[in-house]
């Protein structure tokens, strides 16, 4: 009842803020002509009408539905319109459960970011650029021309330089309703600020008009003629050897009308999507997902949180991108949450695995991998994920609860045992996905591995004792596999030539299997510090399979 309180509270006080002077002017006409009652009565219902109005046609013009619409105008009284405005907002709560609709605060922090960004003589709300914003929020990425000026043509518009007006192109990987890798371009033919949305990209060529001036390659070549791209100008465009199908004027009149439609209710910010695992349910059947979450620190406050999914390549669908490569292209979007329901972090990427068509075979019997690293205080998390084939649509939705340790300081203790299908040392290389520490690491989430396939094993070891003599860690290490109970292998640590601090140990080895036979086995790392006398003891299980 308090959320929805809030949330009406919130709603109507955006509306009733920018209509105060209306209401004023009302309440003084009101005093000067006091006798003529119908007229007062008139004047009251015409200010509520006017809130009522500015919501309807302004607030939520670009996100209401049809049907929302029609419901609308057969509303009769101000209860019924209020009851409404709260519901309305209700639809579009990505979390029910918390108190704050993150959907409603979203989309007016939207429309204030239009109108201060966007305006040009017309409000900002009221611009092309203000409506997508608002709509969908922020691009992915953007590519900005502001003052116009010499612009030299991608191939796909036919190459050639010419001078254009200033512009910009939106990218969004992907719009609910309407599709993926979705490019918006923007058009300013006048200076002065105001951008339209251009159903060709020849509409910012400046010299389109010019004779012989911002000519393509191949009409510099005589193999094409300007007149026929200034005759179909705003339809056509380049349609030459190496043009895009998404530039043909047929897919820009449907991405123009497709635009021109309110979002889908609770699928506008994608992450709407993940309230449904409010109830612990998860929707898995569309891809097989595999999860796992490790935990490394990185001070006495923050540990350093890497989320690993691993998706069947089997699983996606791989697109011939024009050059003959075979691409699979998936969206992650995650959503981290605490034990309260307070959304802590979000992120969302692309990841995209590509082959030859004579490495598509092989490749499909692998596995492609994704990870994010998140500083995360101790204490009890939730995190919501959304995994999406870009190629089909196909969706899966998992919720993954887990605890972020305490790492003690003067005590011993270790990161999560992780067993990688890679793991190699990074060197002078930039850190990127799966870097941990000085190594790449890349998880093996399901645990198995094809005999002859190395078992990559990566741990660290905090608060480990000096061997104030040696100036060499005071601990000793045992790498120990077992195999139904019973001991296969055993290893100890080579401490020289460790060059880590006293604070941090790095463990990593790599265990060959090609003398191990099929079956389940188990390490167990030994970890005793000589210095405090305490040990631990942390293992993971692994399954080897024949070879193939």
């Amino acid at each position: 009842m308090a959320r929805q309180q809030r949330t009406r509270a919130l709603a109507l006080a955006l509306s009733l803020l920018f209509t105060a002077a209306p209401a004023a002017h009302a309440q003084k006409k009101k005093a000067a002509d006091p006798q003529d009652v119908p007229e007062r009565e008139r004047n009251v219902k015409k200010e509520k009408s006017n809130m009522f109005k500015k919501w309807i046609d302004e607030d939520v013009a670009y996100i209401i539905t049809d049907e929302e619409k029609k419901a609308w105008k057969k509303l009769t009284t101000d209860a019924e319109r209020e009851q409404f405005i709260e519901a309305f907002w209700r639809r579009r709560d990505p979390d029910p459960d918390t108190e704050i609709n993150e959907y409603l605060e979203e989309h007016y922090e939207r429309v204030a970011y239009a109108n201060q960004h966007f305006a040009s003589g017309v409000p900002g709300w009221k611009t092309d650029r203000g409506r997508i914003y608002i709509m969908y929020g922020p691009p992915h990425e953007k590519e900005s021309h502001p003052s116009g000026g010499s612009y030299e043509r991608p191939s796909y518009e036919g190459g050639g330089d010419t001078t254009t007006y200033p512009f910009e192109i939106w990218f969004y990987r992907y719009l609910p309703g309407i599709g993926s890798g979705i490019e918006i371009e923007f058009v300013d033919p006048t200076g002065t600020g105001e951008y339209r949305i251009a159903r060709s990209p020849d509409e910012k060529d400046a010299m389109l008009n010019i004779p012989g001036a911002g000519l393509t390659l191949m009409e510099q070549l005589g193999l094409a003629d300007k007149a026929d791209r200034v005759a179909n100008r705003g339809a056509f465009g380049y349609t030459g050897p190496g043009a895009r199908e998404q530039d043909s004027p047929f897919s820009r009149l449907i991405l123009y009308t497709d635009l021109q439609k309110p979002p889908q209710v609770n699928d506008v910010l994608e992450k709407s999507l993940l309230a449904t695992t409010g109830t612990g349910a998860e929707d898995t059947a569309a891809l097989d997902v595999a999860t796992k979450v490790d935990f490394y620190r990185a001070s006495d406050e923050r540990v350093m949180t890497a989320i690993t999914i691993q998706t069947d390549n089997n699983d996606l669908q791989f697109k011939d991108d024009g050059s003959g490569i075979q691409t699979a292209r998936l969206n992650i979007y995650g959503r981290v949450t605490n034990l309260s329901g307070r959304r802590v972090t979000s992120f969302e990427d692309p990841v995209t695995t590509t082959a030859t068509v004579q490495e598509l075979t092989t490749l499909k019997e692998r596995k492609s991998a994704y990870q994010r690293v998140l500083p995360l205080a101790p204490g009890n998390y939730k995190v919501d994920l959304l995994i999406r084939d870009v190629n089909t649509g196909a969706t899966t939705v998992k919720a993954i609860g887990f605890e972020v340790p305490k790492f003690t300081p003067e005590k011993l203790s270790t990161s999560t045992l992780v067993l990688a299908m890679k793991l190699q040392a990074l060197n002078d290389q930039l850190p990127g996905m799966f870097a941990i520490g000085p190594y790449k690491v890349l998880p093996n989430v399901s645990g198995v591995y094809k005999r002859g396939q190395d078992v990559g094993i990566y741990m660290q070891v905090y608060n480990a004792g000096i061997d104030q003599t040696t100036l060499r860690p005071a601990v000793d290490v045992e790498y120990v596999l077992t195999k139904d109970g019973k001991e296969v292998f055993k290893q100890a640590e080579d401490w020289r030539g460790n060059s880590d601090a006293g604070e941090r140990l790095t463990l990593a080895r790599l265990l060959p299997t090609n003398n191990l036979a099929p079956g389940e086995y188990e390490i167990v790392v030994r970890v005793r510090d000589k210095v405090s006398g305490q040990s631990l003891m942390p293992s993971q299980k692994f399954t080897v399979t024949a070879d193939k």
